[in-house]
């Protein structure tokens, strides 16, 4: 004899309905959601490329140009921050005449040679030496 408290067939279907359709909207949500960091994101890279101030600036960019396209990169990030520069010139540093520095190369140290040393150098130098020799 079959449970009368058993939820019939229908009654299953409906629900896994119910919760596939919750699950897509959740699903749209965090899409939506990511694909707004992400611009966020590369607009505030373009912004620190471009030489802002304050990154509460940018706040007042249009970002509803800069949209993520099928292969997942932004479009259209450079064009909103210059458009920024361009309308709040106050938000960005002035432009540079000089390059900007970049980090030296690494090189291994090497030791003074005597001929690039002093007296005073040399001798504690030397004095260093045969004190190690013995």
């Amino acid at each position: 004899m079959p449970d009368p408290d058993a939820p019939t067939p229908e009654a299953i279907v409906a629900e896994l309905r119910q919760r596939a359709e919750t699950l897509e909207q959740q699903l749209a949500s965090v899409q939506r959601d990511t694909e707004t960091r992400i611009v966020q994101a590369e607009l505030r890279a373009e912004a620190l490329r471009a030489g802002i101030v304050d990154m509460d600036g940018l706040k007042l960019a249009d970002a509803s140009q800069a949209r993520l396209n099928d292969r997942g990169e932004v479009e259209g990030a450079a064009q909103v921050v210059a458009q920024l520069r361009r309308n709040k010139p106050w938000l960005f540093t002035g432009a540079s005449s000089s390059s900007a520095a970049s980090v030296p190369p690494a090189q291994a140290p090497r030791q003074k040679r005597a001929t690039e040393m002093d007296d005073s150098e040399w001798r504690a130098a030397r004095s260093e030496l045969l004190r190690r020799r013995f």
